[in-house]
């Protein structure tokens, strides 16, 4: 196979960076003539003079709570589901529409690989030929689609496996013996320690793609372990590709189709290369053309190139969550569900979530401040926090006054770098 997957990859920067410069312009201009939103928002902004990093900075960040709220108002007004942020309606330009938490809704375009992440997948050795298990979900949100197309277009052949029914997952991966796995790295665990239970090999399966959640060092040793070579891809279901790792494994390399910048977290303000701050970013795509559109991530610029060539930038990958949001077992669990646990029950005074454990095997515990509980009220606030969040946590009944006074709505103790 070829190292590189075009030759975007090895451009020099200067190069890199005039030609986005200019991509910028272009896409600025498009998006205020084209969608409702930038209308608004680029009102009193000439596109021309939109042809720097510098001018960049002085754009409105969007963040995503932001556009849930616009999205509902144009809802309710049955004007437009995207708030006002699509170039283009149902029909022939827009073949698929997905559903996120939040909810969130994100229009797909008709470009053969629109969220570009073949990029990625090209990085971490895909061959055309090779047997992608696709373990992301195809239910509502994009990620099986995501994997999928980009796939496709490499000439690979995709299994859609989707999610659950793990003893299902492995009777099929024993059958037809994939090379790759697409995925979360905790289902993989799990599907390789139920085929342990199970008395079935696997040994087709030598490398993994995952995203959705990190993969902490430790977790990979143990899929190099089980003789699976494992690389992350950064992409969101808003943007599309962000960044993905090489066969160097130092930091992620940005994708050659948008403009990243990291900012403090709160504002658009950029800092400085090493220093930890929000994802913020600007995608070229022609129906969702998001600028400046902030991601909540946390991460930081990498100084340097990758040692494979590529002359991108790179950063560190995923850093947490700038909001409090976490993602637990590859779902999005944010203070607002914590809260809407602790509204059903006139017992609890006040409550935090606690995170805890590998990535790979995470650990929720739900605490509540609760002066005279009630029976039963354990149960009914576990089964509570399992309706809102769809996932399981403990709950531990503690008194009030017990629980720290630093604002944490969500405390995640588990370790990112």
């Amino acid at each position: 196979m070829n190292d590189f997957f075009d030759a975007l990859e090895t451009r020099a920067p200067e190069v890199r960076e005039s030609q986005l410069m200019e991509a910028l312009s272009r896409q600025v201009a498009h998006a205020k003539r084209h969608t409702l939103a930038y209308a608004e928002i680029f009102r009193d902004i000439d596109p021309a003079e939109v042809c720097t990093r510098e001018a960049l900075a002085q754009l409105p960040v969007t963040r995503k709570h932001e556009l849930v709220a616009l999205q509902r108002r144009g809802r309710e007004q049955r004007s437009e589901p995207f708030g006002g942020f699509s170039s283009a309606a149902f029909g022939p330009g827009m073949p698929r529409v997905f559903a996120s938490p939040g909810p969130l809704y994100e229009p797909e375009g008709h470009s053969k690989d629109h969220w570009r992440v073949a990029r990625a997948m090209h990085a971490a050795g895909f061959q055309p030929g090779d047997l992608i298990h696709n373990a992301f979900s195809y239910h509502f949100t994009p990620a099986g689609a995501i994997m999928e197309s980009s796939a496709i277009t490499l000439g690979c052949t995709v299994l859609p496996a989707g999610t659950g029914q793990t003893e299902l997952q492995v009777r099929t991966m024993a059958d037809l013996g994939p090379g790759i796995y697409a995925g979360t790295p905790s289902f993989l665990k799990i599907i390789l320690e139920r085929a342990r239970d199970m008395g079935l090999a696997l040994p087709s399966l030598n490398r993994a793609l995952f995203s959705g959640e990190a993969c902490p060092e430790s977790l990979r040793q143990w899929f190099r372990d089980q003789g699976i070579s494992a690389f992350q891809v950064y992409a969101t279901a808003d943007l599309g590709l962000l960044a993905y790792e090489t066969p160097a494994l130092e930091g992620m390399v940005l994708d050659e189709h948008l403009i990243l910048e990291i900012v403090r977290p709160g504002t658009g303000e950029p800092v400085p290369v090493g220093e930890i701050g929000e994802v913020v970013v600007t995608t070229f795509n022609p129906i969702y053309p998001l600028v400046r559109f902030a991601t909540g991530d946390l991460s930081a610029f990498l100084p340097g190139q990758c040692p494979t060539g590529r002359t991108n930038q790179r950063i560190e990958g995923w850093l947490g969550r700038a909001d409090q949001t976490t993602k637990v077992r590859g779902m999005f669990v944010h203070p607002g569900q914590v809260l809407a646990v602790s509204e059903r029950f006139a017992e609890i005074r006040r409550a935090r979530l606690v995170v805890s454990g590998e990535m790979a095997s995470d650990h929720m515990v739900f605490q509540a401040e609760v002066l005279a509980p009630t029976q039963g009220l354990q149960q009914r606030i576990q089964e509570a926090v399992r309706e809102v969040t769809k996932l399981r946590a403990e709950v531990a009944l503690v008194a009030p006054g017990a629980l720290p006074q630093d604002g944490k709505t969500i405390e995640d103790l588990r370790s990112y770098r």
